[in-house]
């Protein structure tokens, strides 16, 4: 056997292993959803005939010739009873690019489609696309709505990293044949994680936002916003009503945005959303759950205190460390929920729950109230229960 031969048989060896290793649920977490020990997705995922020249001819060293550097931010959505993630990967370039990757149960087995998708661009070239959300919504159509960045040509002479991200919007039948429409407009400068809504609320489609002045600032962007649009063949929102706003010393101070669409559930509209604060390490990014209700979208009524899933050992080192974030959610016929993280800019992760317990944790989840003094009397609120029940001394020294 030569050397490539050799090489090549190592590297489709370990590769099928990665892709066909099963996935465990992490032992006793806190109840509310599940965690699972290994990544679904990691650069080593991709496909070996993307990342090598497998002719020994042209590549008798079988080097890498175009290295993939993470695979995350992924949208989700089932179809034809396959769980599929419309991955944000990024090759060593920075370039990310979307593709499809395929599991039979959502847990494990990812495996990529061949082809990345290839995505059409409107008369202004994208420099970068990422965090796509994927919605079937009630009109048909499958959309897919991401961030489009394109560099700022205003700023100063010199600066190579302003940037302005505005929400590029697609739609499809099939997830390969992509329709490309004109972007979102809306009276922000710019836009990051826009989310389309599933159905149409008073005939209109309708989109949480995330006004924002910068690049990377939020500025006086206000939070989770939410718009109306009379058709997304040219869709134009005129006024942005903020349903979540970001406030002082919370896990959303800096800045948060919606995750996936919302679940439709008899108590409400459950929403998933990351938000961010800042620490001394830097920037961290968490995930958290609140309600709002089903006629007024932008009614929030019940949201518990504090992040939902954060960042976790090994999940908290990668390309921008501290950091868990969400654009997909898949609820199942039998209830069960499986929530699509990414960790660090760098690779996927999968939560199961049900929607049973995400609602009983919205619902009886103390919410914030701003204040030290509050965040104790919510505390001993429990404690006196606890020590009040007959059999709770007998619980704790069983």
């Amino acid at each position: 056997m030569t050397f490539f031969e050799n090489r090549l048989s190592l590297l489709q060896q370990t590769h099928q292993a990665l892709i066909e290793q099963p996935n465990e649920k992490v032992e006793l977490g806190n109840g509310i959803y599940d965690r699972y020990k290994n990544p679904v997705l990691t650069a080593a995922h991709t496909p070996l005939f993307w990342r090598y020249d497998l002719n020994q001819d042209t590549n008798p060293y079988l080097m890498e010739r175009f290295g993939i550097n993470a695979t995350f931010n992924a949208g989700a959505i089932k179809c034809k009873g396959k769980y599929l993630l419309a991955v944000r990967v990024e090759g060593l370039d920075r370039k990310s690019f979307f593709a499809i990757a395929e599991s039979p149960n959502g847990i494990d087995n990812f495996k990529f489609w061949d082809y990345p998708i290839t995505m059409p661009e409107t008369d202004i070239p994208d420099g970068n696309v990422y965090d796509i959300r994927l919605v079937a919504h009630e009109d048909g159509w499958i959309y897919g709505l991401f961030c489009t960045e394109r560099k700022d040509h205003h700023a100063k002479k010199g600066d190579e990293s302003s940037a302005i991200a505005q929400c590029g919007i697609a739609r499809t039948k099939d997830f390969k044949h992509w329709e490309r429409l004109p972007d979102l407009k809306t009276p922000s400068p710019q836009q990051r994680n826009v989310v389309l809504h599933p159905e149409f609320v008073n005939g209109k489609y309708a989109l949480y936002t995330r006004p924002q002045d910068g690049f990377i600032e939020a500025g006086t962007g206000g939070g989770i916003g939410l718009g109306f649009t009379d058709s997304m063949e040219n869709a134009i929102v005129e006024k942005e009503y903020i349903v979540d706003e970001k406030r002082y010393h919370t896990v959303y101070e800096v800045k948060n945005g919606q995750g996936p669409a919302p679940l439709k559930t008899s108590h409400g509209w459950l929403h998933l959303a990351h938000g961010v604060r800042n620490t001394a390490a830097g920037l961290r990014y968490v995930l958290y759950l609140f309600i709002t209700d089903l006629d007024d979208l932008t009614k929030v009524i019940h949201k518990p205190a504090g992040y939902f899933i954060a960042p976790e050992g090994a999940e908290r080192v990668g390309d921008v460390s501290n950091v868990t974030f969400s654009n997909g959610w898949i609820l199942d016929d039998d209830g069960t929920v499986f929530i699509y993280y990414a960790s660090s800019d760098t690779r996927m992760h999968v939560a199961t729950s049900t929607i049973d317990k995400l609602i009983d944790y919205c619902i009886n989840t103390p919410e914030d109230g701003f204040r030290s003094a509050a965040s104790v009397e919510s505390l001993n609120t429990i404690i006196e229960k606890n020590l009040s029940y007959k059999d709770t001394k007998r619980l704790i020294n069983a």
